[in-house]
């Protein structure tokens, strides 16, 4: 065990190396062919305003992979509310969605009016004032993207939610390990521990108010509990050998994660308010990566008593432990969607380490992203994009791709490596 304890360490210091940056920018690296052409003119009078919130908003549309928002360079018309509209300018554009808006100051804070227009049946479809103090300038524009991209597609935004991630600063023993909380698009980092020591698989309660990791401060693995507001945090677990992977259930009750106190790694669940655990595997295999289904009555997780890491899926009821997954030799780090219709899971192929979809009723397996050295994905609580790391280069940046793969994008850091992502819960 000592031996196994070891050469994790030695992975991880391969795998975090260099210097990392917390605030990354994004960089769309595919486009869908079946994005809603859209336009989001700027918004009157917020010219100098610390934040362009038109340019988020339209930043964030096209992230999502739906919509194929107009350069500001071919709006020919700058409207800032519905009246002033001229449908049939927007129409010669191949615009069928167009957003306006009009920025104030309102005492310390601001005054955000927008409106959602659908061009071809020329009729408003949406039109609300946001007000924001001086601090949340910045937290406005998500929240109107949700709006928009709700009214269109049917399904909730998820542009104001979160993402946990890892970063490493320096080489050899001068490295740095530090866990941040960001928004959505990477931006607005906040630091939420630092260490010399790795830290591991951030995990968000469902409330989206703590984080549950691994940190090795104390020389070997435990997992910590850390509340995001006050910043205080418990040690959950310390066994001797391996405490990783904790997953969150869906009522907070509860932690499964990978323990080796027993011997090899297996799968347990502990009961956070007693701290009891029950063992969920026992075989000569090595069980890890638990998830759980969204409606608490199964985990998946990570074994390789098949001869390679493949999923499976241990039902509460009957006790049951079933084989997922068929295609290929290594299938890994499942996590389902938010619907649980589908899992999505990292799969070796001849091109690589991928991200990938399978739907649990077909078993249908569908490679999503198009790089070699993908880890670590989680699913945006609206089911529409996936976030994982991955290479650029030498160096570990964070990508996404949508659900369907037709579009994707990385949040690259400008030197290092980022590592370990986590997407929160809808957070209201």
């Amino acid at each position: 065990m000592k031996a196994l304890i070891t050469s994790w360490l030695t992975a991880l210091l391969l795998i975090f190396s260099g210097l990392a940056q917390a605030n990354l920018t994004i960089e769309i690296t595919r486009g869908s062919d079946r994005a809603t052409p859209v336009a989001v003119v700027p918004f009157a009078g917020g010219d100098d305003f610390p934040e362009d919130v038109a340019q988020v908003i339209h930043d964030n549309l096209e992230r999502s992979g739906y919509f194929d928002p107009l350069p500001r360079r071919q709006m020919i018309d700058r409207p800032s509310e519905s009246d002033e509209v001229r449908y049939g300018t927007w129409r010669s554009l191949d615009v069928r969605y167009l957003v306006v808006g009009r920025a104030s100051r309102e005492g310390n804070g601001y005054r955000l009016r927008y409106e959602l227009m659908d061009v071809s049946g020329e009729r408003r479809m949406l039109g609300e004032v946001v007000t924001a103090d001086q601090n949340e300038l910045r937290g406005a524009a998500p929240y109107i993207s949700d709006q928009i991209f709700e009214a269109i597609t049917g399904i909730r935004g998820a542009f104001s939610t979160r993402i946990a991630y890892v970063t490493a600063q320096g080489v050899g023993d001068n490295m740095q390990f530090t866990l941040y909380v960001a928004d959505a698009d990477g931006r607005n980092s906040q630091q939420v521990l630092s260490s010399r020591e790795p830290i591991l698989s951030p995990a968000w309660s469902p409330d989206g108010r703590r984080l549950a990791y691994v940190s090795f401060e104390t020389e070997r693995p435990a997992i910590y509990i850390q509340d995001l507001a006050s910043g205080q945090r418990v040690r959950a677990t310390s066994f001797q050998g391996i405490n990783g992977a904790p997953a969150w259930s869906p009522d907070g009750r509860r932690l499964a994660m990978s323990l080796s106190k027993d011997g090899r790694p297996e799968i347990y669940v502990m009961d956070i308010a007693s701290r009891d655990f029950q063992r969920i595997t026992n075989s000569a295999s090595i069980d890890t990566e638990p998830a759980w289904a969204p409606d608490g009555r199964s985990l998946l997780f990570t074994s390789d008593r098949s001869g390679g890491p493949q999923l499976y899926r241990h039902d509460f009821s009957s006790g049951e432990q079933k084989r997922l997954t068929f295609t290929g030799n290594y299938n890994a780090r499942g996590r389902f969607s938010p619907d649980g219709e589908a899992i999505f899971l990292i799969h070796r192929s001849s091109n690589g380490f991928q991200v990938a979809r399978q739907d649990l009723d077909s078993g249908r397996l569908v490679v999503l992203s198009d790089s070699r050295f993908d880890e670590s994905p989680s699913v945006a609580p609206n089911g529409t994009m996936v976030i994982f790391a991955t290479q650029q280069g030498n160096s570990g940046v964070l990508g996404a791709v949508t659900a369907d793969g037709r579009a994707s994008f990385r949040l690259p850091s400008a030197s290092g490596d980022v590592r370990e992502p986590a997407w929160s819960p809808f957070l209201n």
